[in-house]
């Protein structure tokens, strides 16, 4: 099944492990099980700690398999072979039912070890989804430390039945307890905070008692995670407060323009920015989603705040906003309503979900050519819509578009809605922007690729926006108040790249620390207090 160099691999990751570890396989006669028990003798085959055993009587999904420790039964199951992006999941989930100690705070252990219910988690991946790993080992985590929580890993292209009778449109698509729990990239921490509310009153209690920042960076992305680094080596207290460490990055695949490194893909890129920050003395406040911006009146004398929408508020001297962008919706009917039922807006993700059916992709710049080309060799036809009338992608990638016998392209074409039959995506209607004519195309999957909005209707009122809500900043990244500035994909600076926005993260942090030598510090109320 494995490689010689995979073997070697993984052997070399099993030398860690320092206890029993028993796999139970569930299998049938299907040649899905013949695999399954070749990738498991190859695991056994790696550590003398290993020990696999069958069965094919019992009522669990075939082929799949548990990992668990000597008596127990509640270690995290793969349903599939759990291959491709999965099969660090496989690794890890090994390594942790072996002993070897998870890179996770001991408050966070504690806190899942501490949680009180039954939680059987299910989550439908597919092996080529650079989302689902994350969620996968989060999961099989929490399956590991607590008794009370099971998980289950399943391959939707294995289990096509179960991805139909659930209409599963979308990866990461996770039940708890057999109801719908989440779609999409979560972390561990956001997982717990769904489960555990009264974590999430803690966090905020600790939060508000917080001494005010020298600097508080509002965005954990490229350009918050930059501004962070520069504060911090200036010597003064520097905060993060993010809604998702990483942001934008997260959520993107290949990245081969970020000078110095070749190759990497968005969630290691967003790993290695968050190691970074946490090298230096930043507090980094995740999870936390800025409500308000509340400005000072004298910004020579007083703090600036921020309200989170936990009830918590941020004091600070300065303030450096990096809140990035989101998905642009299309906004037309049918999109809220099928969104994850067939609307969806990545296809590396969700593409092998739509195997040999037929989708479209709204937008003709770099992205949605590129979707188009990707979903091309993998679906039965795609259909590529553009409101203008020429697509604005680069040369080369229209012509290997325009290569694929498999895609049809319609320009000057305004997509007036997306119909479907109450459960999932059946279709789409577009005008001739020439002639007005609407048509319908008949498909069951539609990927939109129309760029970013600005994530800054929390700022409306409070600081200058441009029309099109990015925030508007000068050379040295100031906003139209006083001490707070900003940086990334959320301003006025062209040309929405991950290079150009640490760039401007750092500068930010340099102005905001220009800006804190030359204004006086100003005296809390607590300094008063001893004073008298």
């Amino acid at each position: 099944m494995l490689d010689a160099s995979t073997k070697a691999q993984l052997k070399s990751y099993l030398d860690r492990a320092t206890q029993p570890i028993e796999i139970v396989a569930s299998l049938d006669a299907g040649k899905a099980s013949g695999e399954l028990q070749s990738l498991l003798k190859d695991i056994s085959d790696s550590s003398r700690l290993v020990k696999v055993s069958e069965s094919r009587d019992d009522n669990h999904r075939k082929p799949s398999f548990s990992i668990n420790r000597p008596g127990e039964n509640h270690g995290p199951r793969f349903a599939g072979l759990p291959m491709g992006h999965e099969f660090t999941s496989l690794i890890l989930a090994l390594l942790q039912i072996g002993g070897y100690p998870p890179k996770v705070d001991e408050a966070i252990l504690e806190q899942i070890r501490a949680l009180d219910g039954d939680f059987e988690f299910e989550i439908y991946v597919s092996l080529t989804c650079h989302s689902c790993p994350d969620v996968v080992q989060a999961l099989n985590l929490m399956a590991v430390q607590n008794p009370r929580i099971k998980n289950t890993m399943i391959d939707g292209a294995l289990f096509q039945d179960e991805v139909k009778e659930r209409q599963i449109m979308a990866v990461p698509t996770v039940f708890l307890n057999g109801a719908e729990f989440s779609q999409g990239r979560m972390s561990l921490e956001e997982i717990l905070a769904k489960i555990d509310t009264s974590g999430v009153e803690r966090e905020a209690k600790k939060i508000a008692a917080k001494a005010p920042f020298d600097v508080l960076i509002v965005g954990g992305g490229p350009a918050g995670a930059a501004a962070a680094v520069y504060a911090a080596r200036k010597g003064i207290r520097t905060g993060v407060v993010s809604e998702r460490f990483g942001g934008q990055v997260l959520d993107t695949l290949g990245i081969d323009n970020f000078i110095s490194v070749q190759h990497t893909e968005g969630p290691q890129f967003a790993a290695a920015l968050e190691q970074h920050v946490r090298d230096y003395e930043v507090d980094i406040m995740n999870l936390q989603r800025a409500r308000a911006l509340v400005p000072t009146t004298d910004a020579g004398h007083a703090l600036l705040e921020i309200q989170l929408e936990s009830g918590a508020s941020l004091r600070a001297r300065s303030v450096i906003i990096a809140t990035g962008a989101r998905w642009r919706n299309i906004n037309v009917p049918g999109e809220h309503e099928y969104r994850n039922k067939g609307v969806a807006y990545c296809p590396h993700c969700d593409g092998p979900l739509f195997k040999g059916k037929r989708v479209a992709v709204i937008g003709g710049g770099n992205s949605g050519v590129e979707a188009a080309i990707d979903l091309a060799g993998i679906v039965g036809h795609v259909t590529l819509v553009e409101f203008d009338n020429v697509l604005r992608a680069d040369a080369v990638l229209q012509r290997k578009l325009h290569s694929l016998k498999n895609v049809t392209v319609f320009t000057h074409a305004q997509t007036t809605e997306i119909t479907g039959d109450s459960q999932k995506v059946n279709g789409l209607i577009y005008k001739n922007r020439s002639t007005g004519e609407l048509h319908k195309v008949e498909l069951e999957g539609v990927f939109i690729q129309i760029g970013l909005v600005p994530n800054t209707d929390w700022l409306k009122g409070t600081v200058e926006l441009s029309r099109h809500g990015e925030i508007v900043v000068d050379a040295r990244g100031q906003t139209s108040v006083p001490g707070v500035f900003a940086a990334g994909d959320a301003t006025t600076v062209p040309f929405k790249q991950i290079i150009i926005a640490a760039g401007d993260g750092a500068k930010a942090a340099l102005s905001a620390f220009d800006h804190l030598i030359r204004t006086p510090a100003p005296v809390l109320e607590m300094e008063t207090a001893l004073a008298d």
